[in-house]
């Protein structure tokens, strides 16, 4: 999957004029690469769509047209875009409380290396950069790839894969098996 170039960026007046249809279609987009993963988590795969999406709504948020920084959102977003042979999912911890968020987050320290995706029963695990690990708690975003081998890849593509993503840490434990819209739209991204 190519990454998003500067000439895909809309200038904030004309997004503005597409933003309801873009994100329309870019959330319906989204329904079946989203995974629920309990009651307290849940994960999307990304994709160029949804990256595009994300870069527009943060010039917009933030009002930024410098283009120094239009590139630095680029290219920071532009990390979620998985390569060849990989998924990228991004995962929520989903807890409005903040008291009880906060606590979570203390408990599930570790999280990063407690995420995988399975393809026909082989686990493949999801990396996030180790510079977002902090020592004494998780955080409520994370931002992973999965390398899949060559034989998940091809078994997702031919759309004959049984294919979950698995959390499976000490304080929390879930596991969503994909439906076949799902598992249609990773192998369009594996295409």
């Amino acid at each position: 999957m190519r990454p998003i170039d500067r000439s895909e960026i809309l200038p904030l007046g004309d997004y503005e004029q597409i933003r309801a249809r873009f994100r329309a279609r870019v959330i319906e987009e989204k329904r079946p690469r989203r995974v629920k993963l309990g009651e307290q988590m849940s994960g999307v795969f990304e994709n160029r769509d949804s990256v595009l999406l994300q870069i527009q709504e943060m010039l917009r948020t933030e009002r930024i047209t410098s283009e120094s920084a239009i590139a630095h959102e680029i290219e920071t977003y532009n990390d979620l875009i998985p390569g060849p042979g990989e998924l990228s999912l991004t995962l929520f911890v989903e807890i409005p409380d903040a008291v009880v968020r906060d606590r979570m987050l203390i408990e599930l320290q570790g999280l990063e290396g407690c995420v995988s995706v399975e393809v026909d029963g082989v686990r493949a695990p999801a990396k996030s950069d180790p510079k977002g690990v902090m020592p004494d708690r998780t955080t409520a975003v994370h931002y992973f790839k999965v390398k899949l081998s060559e034989e998940a890849v091809a078994a997702i593509r031919a759309k004959t894969a049984k294919v979950a993503v698995c959390v499976d840490h000490p304080r929390y434990v879930a596991r969503a098996e994909f439906g076949p819209a799902s598992i249609t739209k990773l192998a369009e991204d594996l295409a």
